[in-house]
């Protein structure tokens, strides 16, 4: 059996611990709120050691908006992705975002619609790298309607009714935030629920 060098395995065991935490904090205070020192004094870890992961805070930036897109993925997709395709998989997709916001599987909220707003208007590798996580976002959700059209179980432009469900998750995450109120996602789940009425067959 090969021998597990034991300094990877604390090396990555470290990254991991070290993105869990930049996910938390910049669901909050936004990727500028990250800093290597910031986090490997949260950490213990010294500011040395955590440079060697990351290199400058941009590649720390780029890691977390991977790191999140795995969370975020595991907490939103795959449990919709067990229902089977069609119109149960869009309410599931709906259900699944709006849990996952109101569970606050990150502390601030959706971590995406926070970092998104942050670098919208700005340009380099941190914004391309979001402005790719929202294609392949609404390229899914539009999928995912698609295939209930297909079935003939809706009759709507995929495109339009992702953007429309995606408009109910956001506008449901912000005023939950702002207000420390639920009651944005029952009136989410009903606007949801009659769109997906009004489109179907």
């Amino acid at each position: 059996m090969e021998k597990v060098d034991g300094r990877l395995v604390r090396g990555d065991q470290t990254r991991r611990a070290v993105l869990r935490r930049a996910v938390d904090i910049a669901s909050v205070d936004g990727l500028e709120g990250l800093s290597i020192g910031r986090l490997a004094s949260e950490l213990g870890i010294s500011k040395s050691g955590l440079f060697a992961h990351f290199g400058s805070k941009e590649e720390l930036q780029l890691a977390t908006i991977r790191a999140a897109r795995r969370i975020y993925a595991d907490a939103v997709v795959t449990p919709a992705f067990e229902v089977e395709p069609g119109l149960g998989r869009v309410r599931a997709l709906s259900e699944s975002w709006l849990e996952y916001s109101r569970q606050r599987v990150f502390p601030g909220g959706c971590f995406f619609a926070k970092v998104s707003h942050e670098y919208g208007a700005r340009g380099g590798a941190v914004h391309e790298a979001l402005a790719a996580v929202h294609l392949e976002w609404m390229g899914l959700i539009e999928t995912t309607v698609r295939e209930a059209v297909e079935r003939g179980e809706l009759e709507a432009d995929p495109a339009q009714l992702a953007f429309d469900l995606n408009a109910y998750y956001e506008s449901a995450n912000l005023a939950s935030i702002l207000h420390g109120s639920e009651s944005a996602y029952v009136q989410a789940r009903q606007a949801i629920r009659a769109r997906l009425e009004s489109a179907g067959v």
